[in-house]
């Protein structure tokens, strides 16, 4: 054996045993000739004692040791003399007395030290270049082993309850499922392409038309989409799962207790705002964002957004009077101790609100003393002031916030505005899990510059609330969906549906998002098909992997959840990816590059 211990296993009953360990020298001390080094792998670190008295030629060899040296010593377990107790480690209580050394790799210079404290400094793209060795930081690895604990745990949870796991292919066929797919050129199929999959969604459907009633994953994804703190570019896994003859309450249950027992495992965070039953609270689509502006609502903190369309009706503020003449509304959010923001905080918070495209946002702020301070006080008045006042709860030290115009760009740009405001008070309790599950989702909306024109607002295979009726008969911006999101303290974690089984649905459903007949029949022909050999009402959901552990890591880069990940721009700065291909490579798949 080339050891008998790792690093991190000793104690005080190993005392006067002869032990072998292996690892890289972390730290590097002579303390009065006595030399201490501070031996670190996976499990841990300890302290091992070198005296010239005890072995000379094994001493001087240390002399030459530095930091990251891969070494092997073979020595005895002693108890460290009691001012020398480090209580901060396991193995604090004991050393070990070095009879044997040998070196088994030397190590350059580092381009960074790994030291935790030191770290935060490092440039971020050296860090990636030398992963290698950024990966040796226990904050790294203990990442990667809270992701290995909720990959098993996951895995046993779905086992226990009845589910098959089946790895669905990799080499796929191109789907739209909202962002760009990576193709990959075929050798023995010139001028075709497969996709790396977006996600398994039409595999995992099939299987249940294929019978086995019970199916998870842990899949990987593939999308060519920007990167943004919780999404890393280019691949992601999710649990994934899919399930037969079951209704949305169904997936619902089958998936709650999971992540309870996932936060409970993962972090030491409270999960919070349960219902009277004990559960994650559900909420409409269209409450979440007339109250919260957000489809993933944070609700860590309560600072709900009101509608005050009515109440303003035949104001003479111009802003509000235009909206309402135009068919949009207003809202309002009161913010509790806003009162407090200077005008440059106010300036900032009317920029996160312009970023979703609102033309101004107005206020009120109430003095600790009672005053008034807002530039639209004179033309509100002060009854339709004190109206305002009294509908949103307002008092001393408070600031109410105002939107007008569409309705969308309302929500989302006081969303922001309450997002910030929470962040500017210090309202966000990161020992909180607030989870809730958003549903009901409107099956299209608008294309983006064709108001007559609609998309899938979601998953375009789910089925609509009301079936083939509804989309021949209600306006498409009224069709709901069963479709429903659990998000986490902001951020969208498990996204899913109840599945349209049904063939004449599915093509009525993709008529109205401008798909022909054909073009369904072409773009999914193998599900297509499938629909009409008995398929079975089925639903499923995909959960996040990544993103669990980010949220529940309260990580600033879902890229800390990676071993090998990508930078902001989508490169492997280690491996040097992507990279330029051999030109025999290309001919061999028919492709020029100009």
């Amino acid at each position: 054996m080339m050891r008998t211990h790792t690093c991190g296993e000793l104690n005080i009953s190993n005392v006067g045993h002869s032990v072998v360990l292996t690892g890289w020298v972390y730290r590097h001390r002579n303390h009065g000739g006595i030399i201490f080094i501070d031996l670190r792998d996976r499990y841990g670190h300890i302290q091992i004692k070198f005296d010239p008295i005890v072995n000379e030629a094994i001493w001087s060899e240390v002399t030459k040791l530095r930091r990251e040296w891969v070494i092997r010593v073979a020595g005895d377990v002693k108890f460290r003399p009691n001012d020398m107790i480090n209580p901060k480690i396991q193995t604090g209580e004991i050393e070990i007395a070095a009879k044997d050394l040998m070196i088994l790799g030397e190590s350059k210079t580092l381009p960074f030290e790994i030291d935790e404290e030191d770290n935060e400094k490092v440039n971020s793209k050296l860090r990636l270049q030398y992963r290698f060795i950024d990966l040796r930081r226990p904050h790294i690895q203990n990442l990667l082993q809270l992701k290995d604990k909720a990959v098993r745990h996951m895995r046993n949870y779905f086992h226990e309850r009845g589910f098959i796991e089946v790895q669905t292919p990799i080499l796929a066929n191109p789907s739209p499922e909202g962002a760009r797919d990576f193709l990959v050129p075929s050798r023995l199929h010139s001028g075709k392409f497969y996709a790396l999959p977006q996600s398994p969604q039409q595999f995992k459907q099939l299987l249940m038309v294929g019978g086995l009633d019970r199916y998870f994953q842990i899949a990987p994804c593939f999308r060519d989409e920007d990167s943004r703190m919780d999404r890393h570019y280019g691949e992601f896994y999710q649990l994934d799962i899919e399930m037969s003859f079951v209704t949305q309450e169904d997936i619902i249950n089958s998936v709650e207790p999971l992540m309870i027992e996932l936060t409970r495992i993962l972090s030491r965070k409270k999960i919070v705002n349960l219902d009277n039953r004990g559960r994650f609270k559900k909420i409409s689509w269209h409450e979440a964002m007339n109250e919260y502006g957000s489809d993933k609502p944070d609700l860590r903190f309560e600072m709900k957004i009101r509608s005050v369309t009515d109440l303003l009706k035949g104001c003479d503020f111009t802003i509000f009077t235009r909206a309402i003449r135009e068919g949009g509304v207003i809202h309002a959010l009161k913010v509790d101790r806003g009162a407090t923001f200077s005008r440059k905080n106010i300036n900032e918070l009317a920029r996160a609100a312009k970023n979703k495209g609102l033309e101004g946002l107005s206020y009120i702020a109430i003095t600790e003393k009672g005053e008034l301070k807002s530039p639209m006080k004179k033309f509100l008045g002060d009854e339709f002031t004190r109206k305002i006042i009294a509908e949103v709860g307002a008092k001393a030290g408070d600031i109410i916030f105002f939107a007008a115009g569409k309705r969308k760009v309302v929500c989302e740009s006081l969303g922001a505005v309450r997002t910030e405001c929470a962040l500017r008070l210090g309202l966000i309790d990161k020992s909180k899990a607030a989870w809730c599950w958003i549903t009901d989702f409107p099956m299209y909306c608008c294309s983006e510059g064709e108001p007559e024109a609609f998309d899938f607002k979601h998953n375009p295979f789910s089925l609509p609330q009301g079936g083939f009726k509804d989309l021949e008969k209600k306006h498409p911006l009224d069709i709901l969906a069963y479709q429903y999101d659990l998000v986490l303290n902001g951020f969208e974690i498990s996204s899913g549906a109840i599945r349209n089984h049904d063939i004449k649905t599915m093509y009525k459903a993709f008529e109205i998002a401008g798909y022909s007949k054909e073009e369904v029949d072409q773009q999914f022909r193998a599900l297509v098909q499938a629909l009409q050999y008995g398929c079975p009402p089925h639903g499923g959901i995909a959960a996040g992997l990544d993103r669990i552990l980010m949220v529940l890591s309260d990580l600033d880069s879902i890229r800390d959840v990676y071993a090998f990940p990508k930078d902001g721009a989508g490169k492997d700065l280690m491996m040097d990816s992507p990279d330029v291909v051999d030109k025999t490579q290309l001919e061999d798949v028919n492709i020029k590059v100009g």
